[in-house]
């Protein structure tokens, strides 16, 4: 797990926004439906593993793929080394705002 954490940390300081060679779109979809059914958040073993069955991606590619979706802020970095995908499906439920004060 520490070393998965420091590669995530290593490939955030390099990610260019381009997506990783050899990464089609379809490969960008799949990564999204597949953690998106595991509750958006990409952290240990047993989030790794359940992706890498459905998306049929090493784990190398998943990193690539998620440090390319941190540098577009379609997703961000986790203070405990892992990743949270934050469009499609897990896309943040908006705050809602306050009512404003019905006038007399």
């Amino acid at each position: 797990m520490k070393k998965t954490a420091a590669a995530l940390a290593a490939l955030a300081l390099t990610a260019a926004c381009v997506p990783p060679q050899g990464v089609s779109q379809t490969d960008i979809a799949l990564f999204d439906t597949a953690v998106a059914s595991i509750g958006c958040d990409l952290v240990d073993e047993s989030d790794y593993q359940p992706v890498e069955l459905q998306t049929g991606m090493p784990r190398a590619k998943l990193i690539e793929i998620a440090q390319y979706k941190v540098s577009l802020k379609e997703a961000v970095s986790l203070s405990n080394g892992g990743v949270r995908l934050v469009t499609g499906a897990c896309t943040p439920a908006a705050t809602p705002q306050p009512a404003a004060p019905a006038q007399t």
